[in-house]
């Protein structure tokens, strides 16, 4: 009996790849891709940052100072890019309408990477490139999102085009102005940004968190506070310009008192939220954390400018890692596991990484005060990294891999 043929398998052809590499489970959904490299973004940034820190290291002929870098990769490179994830596979759900997947997506992904890449060598000789490909990345975000509302005339999020707006145009002048040599104008600029943030978290924490509650505990329901919503958009937005003006001009209110009220409005809120079953649910009670670093930390901001018990970094450190990270944290963990058809309990190992990072922002608010600025940042930096690292360890899996059909 001749012995059998072996018939080689065909090589597939380069289109063959391409396609197999865009239907990858990363490309699915724009949460995937933002989720997993903003994280990994943020990782890399503070281990440059505890570099430079402790003198390790430092930037040849940098095109950035090292403070604004740091403010720029965490705020832009991380948080942001979280938010436009987020807000681009939340569009499906609030317009009915496919968003950016595949393809696309992948493209609109590697305009981050080399805005990342470029940005990380944060060389002279880079950064008008740089700042193209960040721009071109912001104007495809806000363009793909802005189209699915306006063809659904969701009017009801036309204002999160106005606030990613306002966020591009920031990232702009934060990069102009420190690349002309006015760094205090660009700290001032950068400080505002994390404002805008409150702005966004008003808008969305204030709807997921109570519907959050209400499914995640079942046996409450959670009443609109119409009024509540209104008053807190316009002291917060009030609030945010006065801030910013009062770099350029002498203000005859200061936005200290509104600052206070917008931070008191969010403790409303969460007492209104409140439900103690929550902490029987790390994705509720870590959302409810992140809440009220972010109404303690506006508090501290407007006590900040009336009297010296509180730095204003310090107070913006407490938005910045309790608010703003925790926050992310918390709805990457629950998006990730909720878009991909898994049960809304993480792992046991995620409540660590959550307490980690609420400590990470007491330490950075507080130690400063008490002398130890500089341990405040080493500390602050190790917690954060051991946080994202769980973080990368749990869910990397979950982004990679298929949807679960049950």
């Amino acid at each position: 009996m001749p012995p059998a043929k072996l018939i080689p398998k065909p090589i597939p052809n380069l289109k063959q790849v391409a396609d197999a590499f865009f239907n990858l489970p990363l490309w699915h959904l724009a949460f995937r891709a933002c989720f997993l490299l903003a994280s990994i973004s943020s990782v890399f940034a503070i281990v440059t940052w505890l570099g430079i820190l402790n003198n390790w290291w430092r930037f040849s002929e940098p095109a950035l100072t090292p403070t604004l870098w740091h403010l720029h990769e965490m705020l832009f490179g991380f948080a942001a890019t979280v938010a436009i994830g987020f807000t681009l596979t939340a569009v499906q759900t609030w317009t009915g309408l496919a968003s950016i997947k595949g393809r696309p997506l992948a493209l609109f992904m590697l305009l981050w990477l080399i805005a990342r890449l470029v940005f990380w060598f944060n060389h002279s000789a880079l950064v008008i490139p740089a700042i193209v490909v960040q721009m071109l990345w912001w104007v495809a975000a806000i363009w793909v999102f802005a189209r699915l509302l306006i063809q659904a005339q969701n009017r009801r999020n036309y204002l999160l085009i106005a606030v990613f707006t306002l966020m591009a145009v920031l990232n702009l002048s934060i990069l102009l102005a420190d690349i002309s040599g006015n760094t205090a104008l660009a700290l001032h600029l950068g400080r505002s940004m994390v404002l805008m943030f409150t702005l966004l978290m008003a808008i969305i924490a204030g709807r997921v968190i109570p519907f959050f509650t209400e499914r995640g505990i079942g046996s409450i329901v959670m009443l609109p506070t119409p009024k509540t919503d209104q008053a807190l958009l316009w002291v917060s937005a009030t609030s945010i310009a006065l801030f910013i003006t009062g770099h350029f001009m002498s203000l005859p209110v200061s936005p200290a008192v509104l600052f206070i009220a917008s931070g008191g409005l969010h403790l409303y809120r969460l007492v209104r939220w409140y439900h103690s079953a929550i902490f029987t649910l790390p994705l509720l009670w870590s959302l409810h954390g992140a809440y009220l670093f972010l109404a303690l930390g506006l508090l501290a901001t407007g006590v900040s400018f009336i009297a010296p018990v509180i730095s204003l970094s310090a107070a913006l450190h407490l938005i910045t890692i309790g608010a703003i990270g925790l926050m992310i944290l918390s709805m990457m963990s629950r998006v990730s596991l909720g878009h991909t058809g898994r049960p809304l309990t993480p792992k046991p190992l995620m409540s660590m990484a959550f307490v980690l990072l609420a400590t990470a922002a007491l330490v950075r608010a507080i130690l400063p005060g008490l002398g130890a600025p500089v341990l405040s940042w080493q500390l602050s930096s190790l917690l954060w990294l051991l946080a994202l690292l769980i973080f990368l360890l749990c869910y990397c899996p979950v982004l990679l891999a298929p949807r679960k059909q049950y």
